[in-house]
């Protein structure tokens, strides 16, 4: 089987490369990226060399080159996560989400068509990774199921619902054989650090302020990457086609908990006193559109396939904040651009 993968040296694609190169040896795994800022092939130093793993850089957002390397490779599938993802880089430039999200995915599915309909086609499945923001926000109470209602409030998200709907519409349409999930918030190894909780691993261990939205009370499920990657394994290979899953960690926070249980840790793995790091936490103005809470009910593919997650979030959270310790040269050089002022910017200006 040759699959493409796009997004592949990002946060959660790289992930995702992995474990499809190391356990399944007799896979092909192309994986496309346009190593943007979020993109990085030190994610994948250890694979690099593998006999069935190639690197391609380009922009799916370029229809002509999708179409010419669908034609030149003869894919069986697609795992396609590329995408911009960060909802403040959203409001501040909308446009660019809509080209990669919506206009990206569009290309993937014409090129997919198009090459499911020569003689020679051996296309089997599109498979789309998406998220739980699309379905808006949630009150006290509640979970998001497969069959709630699209709400999207960011540009973010609204990029991400738009890409779903064509997914779906080309499934119902012609007959594309796709299948969707939506996952919840991830966090890990390898995350670049404008997303909560590897920007707070960074200024915790450099004594900077920790900037948290509001009075904190934003609540998320969190999902820790490598238990996402093992589901969409799990919902590639045995999903049937049209279906739609959502992946949650069973693991709802609020952001002031996760970033006072963060602390708590950090403190003890740099010889800090206890309560040191909780003096960093700054309240900034909140963000525009901010959903209060998100939930998933991923019970169908309990049900259905079989997955849960297997690490709590204390777990994956000790986990993640070892990995940027024992990580620190990529940490600094990924750090080493214009972000941090990017989002001292930011915070300043909300």
């Amino acid at each position: 089987m040759k699959i493409l993968i796009t997004g592949g040296a990002g946060f959660i694609g790289s992930h995702v490369v992995r474990l499809f190169v190391n356990k399944y040896p007799n896979y092909l795994i192309h994986n496309l990226d346009k190593l943007t800022y979020a993109g990085n092939l030190a994610n994948l130093s250890d694979i690099e060399n593998k006999s069935n793993y190639t690197f391609i850089k380009g922009d799916i957002v370029d229809g002509d080159f999708i179409n010419n390397l669908f034609e030149k490779e003869n894919y069986n599938a697609v795992i396609h996560l590329a995408a911009e993802s960060h909802v403040d880089r959203s409001i501040a430039n909308p446009i660019e989400f809509v080209m990669t999200n919506v206009i990206g995915t569009v290309n993937l599915l014409n090129a997919a068509k198009t090459h499911l309909t020569k003689a020679n086609s051996a296309f089997k499945k599109f498979y789309h990774v998406s998220t739980d923001e699309v379905y808006g926000t949630l009150g006290d109470t509640g979970m998001f199921t497969e069959k709630t209602s699209y709400d999207p409030h960011s540009p973010y998200s609204a990029s991400k619902a738009g890409s779903d709907h064509f997914v779906r519409a080309y499934y119902d349409t012609y007959k594309l054989p796709v299948v969707i999930s939506n996952c919840s918030n991830n966090y890990g190894p390898n995350h670049f650090p404008e997303k909560l909780i590897p920007l707070c691993i960074y200024n915790i261990k450099n004594k900077r302020q920790l900037p948290i939205y509001g009075k904190g009370e934003n609540v998320r499920d969190w999902l820790y990457v490598e238990d996402h990657a093992k589901a969409i394994d799990v919902i590639f290979h045995n999903a049937a086609i049209g279906q739609t899953y959502n992946i949650g960690g069973h693991n709802e926070w609020k952001n002031i908990d996760v970033i006072k249980l963060l602390c708590k840790i950090m403190d003890e793995k740099l010889g800090r006193e206890n309560g040191t790091n909780e003096k960093l936490i700054t309240f900034v103005k909140d963000r525009a559109g901010h959903d209060l809470r998100y939930a998933i009910d991923a019970s169908k593919l309990k049900t259905d396939l079989a997955w849960l997650p297997s690490v709590t979030f204390e777990q994956g959270l000790e986990k993640t904040v070892d990995w940027y310790l024992k990580n620190e040269d990529w940490l600094n050089n990924v750090t080493s651009g214009n972000y941090l002022k990017y989002y001292e910017e930011q915070y300043t200006n909300r």
